[in-house]
């Protein structure tokens, strides 16, 4: 009788695990969307380490090499806040591909470019495709898995999110000593193809809904109040920026994005549909979300400037160096899925944040001569944490709303995570500013700077922690609202119209 009873217990389980194995079909759907959203991500780092020889090369200055970044980063912030109404009116899957296209094409003109201007209106070309991609894959991707496989998905899809940025300097370091600048732009052209090719065959076709108006006025307070936005936080690290370039966009932009809210409570078609903050657990998902982004790219900026900076290595090394956080993260995100199975979406992203901000503090007391291994191991502990953090606070938000609320749902968490790393980022880098200017030249009140910033680092973590912890306790209080069943791709089409 126990042999009888041991071989019904495995069978049950193993009957469990087979119901818990995802279908081919959605990791080929995944696999499509981690190729795209890698490379549209990559692109926001990647340039960070070629500002000089691009400045060499294309004979012109710092600051209007600068806009190569800026260009890059406003034409993503115009352009996101269409993606909800584009996949309503259009469906995911034609977007997708068209944003591909466009992207993969803007990079093969920045590769050929010969003058900073051109380079400069190619790079605005590749935010308009990528700007599009990360939020409207992650719409298809999380309609396709369902709640029941979102965790497992989203914690494979978290890895070109969280690794993109961190890699990007690695990457971009070791293309330029080896092949030179526009091979930085020429390596997404191939991925680009590959990925829409495998598009047109692997992504699910869905209903539209091509009657539903856009609102234009609406469009153009968010689109003018992100990039008003956009435009001041990044001309904080702008060598000799008066402090009126920064707050008069930055202040307009918040006065319009404001107004834009105010006109989405009232009229009938919204652009993105603002009332999702009415559920608690969306808007603490998000609150986290935010704080994330200020945190992830806080770390991914500051350590590279202390490399640099105080220790004198040059690009590569300084990539390679800070690639240990990227190991880190990729063993937090694989993991953060199982986590969230056993544990829960709040609680996974409170005991990362938690690690996060705990693996900040070791940086406080950086010094000019501080052992590599010493940085390097904490690294690998605070990457593990962000892998952890990330996807479980997104995860949260999604599988708080209804399948229909989706579309509206992506492209505001792509802004609050894009506003929040342009907000922690630029208060880090004022912070440092000030910092280094009382250093001057010595090395050591230089290392010093940087210990004070990543105080402040500590703080924007800290928000983050507060609002993964309320959303462990709403989850606990309060199940997702929608079905627990994972959608069959046969059938999307139907669900959906």
């Amino acid at each position: 009788m126990a042999r009888n009873g041991g071989v019904r217990g495995g069978s049950s389980r193993s009957v469990q695990a087979d119901s818990r194995r995802l279908p081919p079909e959605v990791w080929s759907v995944a696999i499509v969307l981690i190729l795209g959203t890698f490379m549209a991500i990559l692109d926001t780092t990647i340039v960070n380490v070629a500002l000089e020889p691009l400045t060499r090369d294309l004979h012109t200055k710092l600051v209007t090499i600068q806009w190569v970044v800026t260009g890059y980063l406003l034409s993503i912030a115009a352009v996101i806040p269409l993606c909800g109404w584009l996949t309503r009116r259009v469906g995911p899957k034609p977007v997708y591909l068209v944003s591909m296209v466009v992207f993969t094409v803007g990079s093969a003109c920045c590769g050929l470019a010969h003058s900073v201007g051109e380079l400069i209106g190619f790079r605005v070309l590749q935010g308009l495709g990528g700007g599009v991609i990360a939020p409207v894959g992650q719409m298809i991707l999380v309609k396709v898995s369902g709640p029941r496989n979102l965790p497992r998905v989203m914690s494979a899809y978290g890895v070109p999110t969280i690794l993109a940025p961190i890699f990007g300097p690695t990457v971009g370091g070791l293309l330029i000593v080896h092949a030179g600048w526009r091979a930085i732009f020429f390596v997404n052209v191939p991925i680009g193809i590959v990925a829409v090719v495998m598009g047109l065959r692997k992504l699910p076709d869905e209903a539209r809904r091509p009657g539903e108006p856009i609102d234009f006025f609406g469009l153009a307070l968010i689109g003018a109040g992100l990039v008003g936005v956009t435009y001041g936080l990044s001309q904080v690290s702008v060598p000799g920026s008066a402090s009126l370039r920064v707050a008069l966009p930055i202040s307009l932009g918040v006065v319009l994005m404001t107004g834009f809210v105010l006109r989405s409570l009232r009229v009938k078609f919204p652009l993105l549909d603002m009332r999702l903050y009415a559920n608690k657990v969306f808007s603490r998902a998000s609150i986290a979300t935010f704080g994330l982004g200020g945190a992830l790219t806080g770390n991914s900026v500051l350590m590279p400037l202390y490399l640099q900076g105080v220790r004198g290595e040059n690009a590569l090394n300084t990539g390679l160096l800070c690639a240990p956080r990227g190991f880190g993260a990729l063993v937090g995100t694989w993991l953060s899925g199982r986590m969230m199975e056993r544990l829960g979406t709040g609680r996974t992203a409170a005991i990362g944040v938690s690690l996060v901000l705990l693996l900040t503090c070791p940086y406080i007391p950086l010094g000019a001569h501080t052992s590599y291994l010493y940085i390097c191991v904490v690294m690998v502990l605070q990457g593990f944490g962000i892998g952890l953090s990330i996807m479980p606070a997104q995860t949260a938000a999604y599988r708080a709303l209804r399948p229909e609320q989706i579309p509206d749902a992506t492209p505001q968490q792509n802004i609050v995570m894009r506003v929040g790393s342009s907000i922690g980022t630029a208060i880090l880098i004022a912070v440092l500013s000030h910092g280094l200017a009382k250093a001057g030249a010595s090395a050591p009140a230089q290392a010093s700077a940087f210990g004070v910033t990543y105080v402040w680092l500590v703080g924007i973590s800290a928000v983050a922690l507060v609002a993964a912890v309320y959303l462990n306790i709403l989850e606990r209080r309060q199940p997702a609202v929608v079905n627990e069943e994972p959608v069959d791709l046969g059938e999307l089409q139907a669900e959906i119209g």
